[in-house]
């Protein structure tokens, strides 16, 4: 299968680190983490000129099952599917690396529309081939919340950077993604249009899930030239 250049997702612009940081303070997710409103003020002013970039708390902090009733879609509150009650049990593949503070930064946020209608297991060679690293169930949460756009009809996606490891060291088949409920079926009618946490087989395809990626994670700003 031919790889696609990355999107850039250029037609979404995130709001200012400063911005962000009030919005998750609103949202109390400070307070989820155990960190200080100030603390998360303090991080967005120290990164002031980091256009572009996504606020991100660690999953330690700040897990799945938290935050995904804090996305909004057309006024429905968010929710995880109820056969994933070991959400917040997928954790960061061996190959992606976190920064060990609280809060940190994710660059050059991609939805992976060029990569609709791949399997999870097509898909994460790719990525990696392009020097990408997949998204976080929980990274993927916070760029809706702060960007909830991103999310639209036909055009969600995959965060396979989180799988669940079996007890025999293998992982479980199943990849967790964010998109829109159509409100059948389990979900219920009352959801319909929630954005919905759930997850896919990783050998399945689904032309309306991309894969979310990202070039890079940093607790800091650059170095000063």
């Amino acid at each position: 299968m031919p790889i696609a250049a990355p999107t850039a997702t250029s037609d979404l612009t995130l709001p200012t680190l400063a911005a962000q940081a009030e919005h998750l303070i609103d949202l109390d997710v400070h307070e989820i983490a155990g960190l200080s409103a100030a603390e998360l003020r303090t991080f967005a002013d120290e990164h002031t000129g980091e256009g572009g970039a996504l606020l991100a708390v660690h999953p330690d902090r700040a897990p799945a099952s938290a935050l995904a009733p804090l996305l909004r879609h057309a006024g429905k509150p968010g929710f995880v599917v109820t056969d994933m009650t070991d959400v917040d049990r997928f954790a960061p593949l061996d190959t992606v690396e976190l920064p060990g503070s609280p809060l940190y930064l994710l660059t050059g946020l991609d939805r992976g529309d060029h990569m609709a209608n791949w399997s999870p297991n097509e898909a994460l060679p790719a990525l990696t081939a392009e020097s990408r690293t997949p998204l976080l169930l929980s990274e993927g949460i916070h760029w809706v919340l702060q960007q909830p756009a991103v999310l639209a009809s036909n055009h969600c996606f995959m965060t396979i950077g989180s799988r669940l490891r079996k007890a025999n060291g293998a992982l479980d088949a199943r990849t967790p993604a964010l998109w829109i409920s159509n409100g059948i079926g389990r979900d219920g009618r009352e959801r319909r249009n929630a954005p919905k946490v759930g997850w896919c087989w990783a050998g399945n395809r689904h032309t309306w899930l991309g894969f979310a990626s990202v070039t890079g994670r940093r607790p800091r700003g650059p170095l000063p030239q």
